[in-house]
């Protein structure tokens, strides 16, 4: 039997499965090859365990490390091997609730990078920013670091601290920066407003994809801030570093009538298209901005790549970080699990996400005072000295014309 729920960048396809005989699927030939090829496994192994100096080497540590050893040969920051406790906090994580900093990582250019803080988690109160690349943790070298084991550093019990070393565009030297882990709470959608009663603009915050209910609360929020008199919608996905496939495909159906939202490309070149899902589209329909940034990653850059290329809505920011292909995770017969990438991301015109990201309609850059100003412990972020939010509210007013009457207010 065969379950597979698909995940972008934490995201993840659980395959649970019946495994078959070998042989009962493989030639001859290859048999004698695949056997020739792990004779190299099990030569090294016995070496190992009868010469080696020290007596008390475990099986496993040499079983593990030969996993390892084999994805990392794969070149792919994300194919990764979990041993049992770490694929049993992967999902734990999975339902909304666990202890760490709040912050989600990936890596960037061979170094760990955070792809957003999480709002209102200690990472986030503590000014880190998406694009920090992470060089230490606690005093450690992240350089080759998988994000295992980056994960396992940065995650403790609550209360303890955690000491994360940064370098900062625009920011001449590495700093540290120091977080007390806490209980990490996800809401998928913490805010929902009206932004502009004048002329109507809503505003909805959508911070993950992660959780199963994301796709409901965003429903929610839409049907709540229409019944307010909602005429224009500005979706604000920065810093969202993804989540369930399942949620971007949900709610991106709410927004575009038809059509494909993403395709997957195997290793064979096999395309699979996911397509709207049409009954979802009468929850709005009215003018569409999506801000996006170099924290927007995976489940978010599908959402904003269906929506720019099916021309229903504007984006603004930055260009996304560029993140998105399919992994399928894989439980091994005592509870570990190996994480492997499967296949890759289109946007529905054919671009690349995680080669080139999703580029925004209108460019606007954050001033280097804001980012400095941010870093500071007294900072407290305005909605008008938030450019990207400003542009957005500019464009909507244009967009719909006319202010609400004063009836209407």
């Amino acid at each position: 039997k065969l379950k597979n729920i698909v995940f972008i960048f934490i995201l993840i396809t659980f395959g649970f499965f019946i495994g078959t005989h070998l042989d009962l699927v493989m030639s001859k030939a290859q048999a004698v090859n695949w056997e020739s090829r792990w004779g190299l496994i099990w030569q090294a192994f016995d070496i190992i365990q009868t010469q080696y100096v020290e007596k008390n080497i475990e099986d496993k540590e040499l079983i593990y490390g030969s996993i390892k050893g084999m994805l990392k040969a794969l070149n792919d920051p994300y194919s990764r091997f979990m041993e049992p406790k770490a694929f049993e906090e992967m999902q734990i994580r999975m339902d909304g609730k666990f202890a760490g900093v709040g912050i989600q990582i990936g890596i960037k250019h061979e170094t760990l990078t955070v792809i957003s803080p999480i709002e209102g988690t200690p990472a986030f109160r503590s000014g880190v920013k998406a694009m920090d690349k992470i060089i230490k943790v606690d005093g450690k070298n992240t350089e080759g670091i998988s994000l295992e084991e980056a994960v396992t550093l940065i995650r403790g019990p609550r209360g303890t601290k955690v000491i994360l070393t940064i370098i900062r565009q625009g920011v001449k030297e590495p700093f540290d920066i120091s977080i007390v882990r806490d209980i990490i709470k996800i809401k998928s959608v913490p805010k929902a407003k009206i932004i502009d009663k004048k002329y109507g603009i809503g505003y909805i915050q959508l911070a993950t994809f992660e959780n199963k209910t994301a796709a409901e609360e965003m429903e929610e929020a839409i049907t709540d801030l229409n019944k307010q008199g909602m005429r224009g919608l500005i979706l604000d996905v920065r810093n969202n570093g993804g989540g369930l496939l399942r949620n971007a495909v949900d709610i991106t159906s709410i927004f575009v009538k038809k059509g494909a939202v993403v395709h997957t490309v195997d290793r064979d070149g096999n395309r699979d298209t996911l397509e709207i899902i049409g009954v979802k589209t009468s929850l709005y329909r009215s003018p569409l901005i999506v801000l996006i940034n170099e924290g927007s990653a995976s489940a978010s850059e599908i959402l904003a790549g269906a929506i720019k290329d099916h021309k229903r809505g504007y984006l603004i920011g930055a260009r996304s970080f560029g993140k998105a292909s399919v992994q399928n995770i894989v439980p091994l017969s005592d509870g570990s699990a190996i994480l492997i990438t499967v296949a890759k991301y289109l946007t529905p015109k054919g671009i690349n996400i995680s080669e080139e990201g999703i580029s925004p309609n209108m460019f606007v850059q954050v001033p280097t005072a804001t980012i400095e100003a941010a870093m500071k412990d007294d900072y407290e972020y305005k909605e008008a000295d938030d450019l990207q939010l400003q542009e957005s509210i500019k464009y909507l007013r244009k967009k719909i014309g006319t202010p609400v009457s004063k009836k209407e207010q």
